[in-house]
């Protein structure tokens, strides 16, 4: 379920990208959107239509009776603050659960990420998705603060528990030692640095619409790739031509699909940027992925 239908100007679009990358803040974004109008309808009203709408975009509800979802919080050396918390989805049934460390963008676990983390669940994945703000209190019920918080941390640290959240859920108990990623945004960008961290422990990674690693680095990745582009992504498709060049020499294997008619968060479906076909492609290419790369 999503926003009742507004066509949004394509200069909204791109202010939205720029307001959700932490380049300007939220009053901002308003007051430029409020200086466009097109047919009468005042950019005021599509900036707002853009705004995430959580309660409608839900999916799987945390009483679904396919999962059992939970918080937990586990120790993370190197981090921002030593301790992480993440939302914690195991399958009903028989374990063990090849695992998928979940990563949100930049605002922290919100409740788009964790209904990501149930979809998994129920297609049998152990799924963890951590909150890179919990040492600052957690994500804080909306997106602008969230945006403020994680812009605020060490990048170094944050890095590093999204590290250890991957590594705890490798090792856990109904995990069958086989680990994957997903991310969006920030997190797919994450994503293709937990495959150059983590070697050969990575066995799969799927980045949306997140930024490349760096070229040098580029050979220490041992995990299959597959790369979910948005076709209007003009920064993050910058970067993709190096990345390409990087992983083909190192003998990395990836696949990449560039989904037609799509902007960047395409597949977060509490805006108006979700696009219900193609994100459905993508979920699909996804879960089969994982399912021929983490079962044991």
């Amino acid at each position: 379920m999503t926003h009742k239908t507004v066509h949004i100007d394509k200069r909204i679009y791109e202010l939205y990208d720029e307001y959700c990358h932490g380049h300007m803040d939220r009053r901002e974004f308003l007051k430029r959107c409020g200086s466009i109008t097109v047919a009468g309808v005042s950019g005021l009203i599509m900036a707002q239509a853009l705004m995430p709408r959580y309660a409608e975009a839900q999916t799987i509800s945390f009483t679904d009776e396919r999962i059992k979802p939970t918080y937990i919080t586990y120790p993370s050396e190197g981090g921002s603050s030593g301790e992480m918390q993440g939302y914690l989805v195991t399958p009903t049934g028989d374990g063990p659960f090849p695992a998928v460390l979940v990563i949100h963008e930049n605002r922290g676990l919100n409740p788009y990420i964790e209904d990501v983390a149930r979809r998994l669940g129920t297609q049998g994945f152990l799924a963890l998705a951590p909150d890179g703000l919990y040492p600052v209190g957690g994500y804080p019920g909306n997106d602008d603060d969230g945006r403020t918080l994680q812009k605020s941390l060490d990048q170094g640290q944050l890095k590093n528990d999204m590290l250890n959240s991957a590594i705890m859920l490798k090792n856990h108990a109904n995990s069958n030692g086989k680990l994957g990623a997903v991310g969006f945004c920030w997190g797919g960008g994450t994503v293709n640095h937990l495959a150059v961290e983590m070697g050969e422990d990575l066995s799969a990674g799927v980045p949306f619409y997140g930024a490349a690693a760096e070229s040098d680095s580029v050979e220490r990745i041992r995990a299959q790739l597959m790369v979910q582009s948005a076709e209007d992504d003009d920064r993050i498709n910058a970067m993709w031509p190096e990345f390409e060049t990087a992983m083909q020499s190192n003998n990395v294997p990836f696949t990449r699909h560039l989904y037609p008619g799509t902007k960047h968060g395409f597949h977060n479906n509490s805006t108006p940027r979700f696009n219900e076909e193609q994100a459905g492609i993508a979920e699909q290419r996804t879960i089969a992925f994982f399912n021929q790369h983490l079962n044991a």
